[in-house]
């Protein structure tokens, strides 16, 4: 008799490349590791996926959803004023950025660096993902500007990238430092920026 597939067994997978991805990168995360932490046989990945490289480039598309999930239920959301959301939402991630460097850093940013030129299925569900992620933001930011009357020569969705840019370099900074402070001050710096941009602070 077959054995039925666990439904949960796909998901495990992708979730066991999260932690190992973020704490020691895309190239020295093998199979092996994937299945020890996940608890399953290789048989059982190769299964769902027919390489390390199809699951990661699913595995993006799963930490979107996630993470989604996540970003779209925070508090950030709450306050009328559209700017205190965009604010709310740089806030969340300073708050973020605490413990172990590799659990609140970004899984797709990590495979991003290094599959943006040998992995071109990777590269593009990176882009997508954070892309995505950042377009979650125009909104907001569309709002904030007609709150206050902002008619400057960039785009709301230049701001959402740079926003999701100065992110990623926090975590990088972190990483390269050793030190979650560093990524705290960016964050700090990004947030007069915003409120600069819009009027509501002035450079100290």
């Amino acid at each position: 008799m077959a054995r039925t597939a666990n439904p949960r067994t796909r998901e495990s997978l992708m979730e066991a490349a999260f932690g190992l991805v973020r704490s020691q990168g895309l190239a020295a995360t093998s199979v092996d590791d994937i299945c020890k932490v996940a608890g399953v046989s290789k048989g059982a990945f190769f299964h769902y996926f027919k390489s390390k490289e199809e699951l990661a480039t699913e595995a993006a598309h799963y930490w979107s959803e996630m993470t989604g999930a996540f970003f779209d239920t925070a508090p950030y959301h709450l306050p009328a004023d559209p700017l205190d959301r965009v604010t709310g939402y740089i806030d969340l991630r300073r708050e973020m950025t605490g413990g172990d460097i590799a659990d609140f850093t970004c899984f797709v940013g990590t495979m991003a660096q290094e599959a943006w030129r040998t992995s071109p299925p990777v590269a593009a569900a990176t882009w997508e993902s954070m892309a995505g992620h950042a377009e979650k933001l125009v909104p907001d930011i569309e709002a904030a500007r007609a709150a206050n009357g902002i008619t400057g020569d960039w785009s709301s969705q230049s701001l959402a990238l740079h926003i999701v840019a100065v992110t990623q370099g926090a975590f990088i900074l972190a990483k390269a430092s050793g030190d979650t402070a560093v990524a705290r001050e960016s964050f700090d710096h990004l947030k007069l920026y915003v409120e600069t941009l819009f009027g509501r602070g002035a450079p100290g």
